[in-house]
């Protein structure tokens, strides 16, 4: 079962903040540890990825830079102290709203 684009577009950047803390990332790998991470859940394409990113970016969340490996220059992105702060806060909310949906939905969810 996939989740809805609208369910999505809500978390997608806690989780792109969260992946970030532990190291910095380029795009592609970005995309292939939330696919991972969520067995299939998460699958973002790059057209989804990118503004999100750039957006970052502008807020200073993260920072963008370029790093050569295995001959090949790629796009690293890696969280700043702003980021943390917001990820600090978004973690925050995602506890409240799940506990609201939980108290909603009951124990036994649907």
């Amino acid at each position: 079962m996939k989740v809805s684009k609208e369910m999505l577009k809500g978390s997608t950047g806690t989780l792109i903040l969260t992946l970030l803390l532990e190291k910095p990332l380029y795009g592609y790998e970005l995309i292939k540890e939330l696919e991972l991470r969520s067995e299939g859940v998460f699958a973002l394409k790059e057209g989804t990825l990118y503004p999100i990113l750039h957006a970052m970016e502008s807020e200073r969340w993260v920072e963008a830079y370029w790093m050569e490996v295995d001959g090949r220059k790629r796009k690293y992105y890696r969280i700043l102290d702003e980021g943390k702060e917001k990820l600090k806060e978004k973690r925050a909310e995602w506890v409240l709203f799940k506990g609201a949906v939980d108290s909603v939905l009951g124990e036994g969810g649907i």
